[in-house]
């Protein structure tokens, strides 16, 4: 049996072994580069203004603020480079391109985070200790352009952030900076009120707490996809179920689904087919696969022998 690309081309017989390597790639991610470029511009401009005003103001809150949102800015030149690298052809060793630059990037933005809040916490306990008085007024006007920034910015990125975890990243910085912002400004806004002068630091680690909780879905989905675990979401299962259900297939072994990039879902499987398939049924079966599971790169063995001694049969060999 031959092998058939999704050009449609026609390559050499296999034998027994028929390939499909219909990979019906899904479209290419949404390109961001507009709001990634927007983003970087409006933040460096609102790092400076607020280690600035921070310092002068003597806001441990400000430059906490100020600090996370140099993470952030570092965060959003990574996942975009990450974003331009994945679209380039595959070369040399690279076979599969940069794709998998995606979710190194969504790694490296949660680790950024865990940083900057490691070094807010850190400050404000220090702060908590000793505290000082605060320019209330100037924190309050500073942090409020912060909120609008990064509010802003993260609308950007919100109608990626479902289907791409890289893209989930640079909104995650963005909503939590701007929350960092407002609880600067209620903090503000207390201490003039108050002049409980403890508040600027507290604020800090409530910040600090909020950052950790909102960052650990992204590190976990990062660390799993570096692994190469099925992507979030991904019913093997059913999927198993569906390739056992296909016309002609008496058995199935060596499944493999593993994410190519963070938009990009693979798929690898020996079907066992007495009767043999052409190229219209692994075609089909790699069309639906897309369709029902979004998987956009299937590569099926079939196998016309069911005891061929294939020595990826067993479940538990890889």
């Amino acid at each position: 049996m031959g092998s058939l690309d999704h050009h449609g081309h026609h390559h050499h017989d296999h034998g027994d072994h028929g390939h499909d390597h219909g990979h019906s790639h899904v479209h290419a991610p949404a390109n961001f580069g507009k709001a990634f470029a927007l983003g970087i511009t409006l933040n460096t401009a609102l790092v400076v203004a607020e280690a600035v005003y921070g310092y002068l103001g003597n806001s441990t809150a400000l430059l906490a603020d100020a600090g996370h949102n140099l993470s952030d800015v570092l965060g959003l030149v990574v996942a975009w480079g990450a974003s331009i690298a994945a679209r380039r052809a595959p070369s040399g060793r690279f076979t599969y391109g940069f794709r998998a630059s995606t979710i190194l990037a969504a790694l490296a933005n949660a680790v950024f985070l865990l940083v900057a809040t490691g070094a807010i916490g850190w400050e404000a306990i220090l702060r908590l200790r000793e505290p000082e008085p605060v320019a209330g007024v100037t924190v309050m006007v500073v942090a409020g352009i912060g909120i609008l920034i990064n509010g802003f910015t993260a609308l950007l990125f919100a109608s990626g952030r479902k289907d791409d975890i890289n893209i989930e990243g640079a909104y995650l910085h963005m909503a939590a900076d701007a929350a960092v912002s407002l609880g600067v400004v209620v903090s503000a806004a207390l201490i003039i009120w108050t002049g409980w002068l403890w508040l600027d630091p507290v604020t800090s680690l409530v910040i600090c707490a909020t950052i950790l909780w909102s960052t650990t879905s992204l590190l976990r989905g990062s660390i799993d996809m570096s692994m190469a675990a099925a992507p979030k979401g991904t019913d093997l299962a059913a999927i198993r179920a569906f390739l056992l259900a296909r016309p002609g297939v008496s058995a199935i072994h060596d499944l493999h689904v593993w994410p190519i990039s963070t938009t990009e879902t693979a798929l690898t499987c020996h079907l066992v087919m007495p009767a043999g398939a052409g190229d219209a049924f692994l075609m089909e079966t790699a069309q639906l696969l897309k369709a029902t599971h979004r998987i956009g790169h299937t590569t099926l063995q079939v196998e016309t022998h069911p005891d061929n001694g294939c020595a990826l049969a067993p479940d538990d060999v890889v």
